[in-house]
């Protein structure tokens, strides 16, 4: 994944200058992830479960659960994504800042992880076996990272390496969640991922600093710009055919 604008506003891959904090927690991330292969009973404890969080006890899974991956390709994609995009938040916010703002993001996405799923239940829309259901990974988090991200570089270009895809980084979350909705894997948790994302808005809305923050009115203005705009184009289509097929002398 490709980024413009780190310096002098070409093209580059990754981040200039990976910050400390950005380090340690891929180091602690990576340092879990040992620790679970050489003690696999941790996942039974660790991971965030409605039963045990609210049944049992095991209060603390809404923290401990970030720290858990399913697999390789899962530990190296959060944190490919967390280097890429959080060096970049981590330099400007600070490194206080931004690991309060990703512990927040992991903690609030982990507490709805292990409540939501009581809501089918209670209403006898599911079965009380998915409150059984573990769930591990540092993505709710990322995805919070991801959200300040996009929101402080709206009009940033982002390529993707597969597929060689270029968009604006406003859009980076929307594309995120129709990629993993259609192409993703059936047990990827759709809950935790927006669970970061509503935590990050929150936190970003509080917090009324983040450079280019947009606000509900600021985003509902741009999409009614795109709509206009895509309308426009449409009609310019349809003119551009009409012209094409009148008949003409030579």
């Amino acid at each position: 994944m490709y980024g413009r604008g780190y310096s002098g506003g070409g093209m580059g891959f990754g981040p200039p200058v990976t910050p400390p904090v950005i380090k340690q927690l891929i180091i602690a991330n990576v340092a879990v992830f040992f620790a679970q292969i050489l003690q696999p009973q941790l996942f039974s404890v660790m991971t965030a479960s409605p039963s045990d969080f609210w049944q049992r006890g095991f209060l603390w899974q809404p923290f401990t659960y970030m720290w858990m991956h399913g697999g390789l390709g899962h530990i190296l994609a959060n944190m490919f994504s967390l280097w890429m995009f959080g060096s970049q938040v981590a330099l400007v916010w600070g490194a206080q800042r931004f690991l309060r703002f990703y512990l927040l993001c992991g903690v609030g996405s982990g507490l709805l992880i292990v409540s939501y799923p009581w809501v089918p239940v209670l209403f006898g829309a599911a079965s009380t076996a998915t409150l059984h259901y573990p769930t591990l990974g540092a993505s709710g988090a990322i995805f919070g990272v991801l959200l300040a991200y996009s929101l402080t570089w709206p009009d940033r270009t982002i390529m993707l390496i597969f597929p060689p895809v270029a968009f604006r980084a406003i859009w980076l979350i929307p594309l995120l969640f129709f990629m993993e909705i259609y192409f993703g894997p059936p047990n990827v948790s759709h809950i935790g991922h927006l669970g970061g994302v509503l935590i990050g808005w929150l936190l970003l809305r509080g917090q009324g600093d983040a450079r280019g923050l947009l606000s509900l009115e600021q985003i509902r203005w741009r999409f009614k710009r795109w709509q206009m705009r895509k309308r426009l184009r449409a009609v310019q289509n349809d003119q551009s055919r009409n012209s094409n097929d009148r008949p003409y002398f030579h």
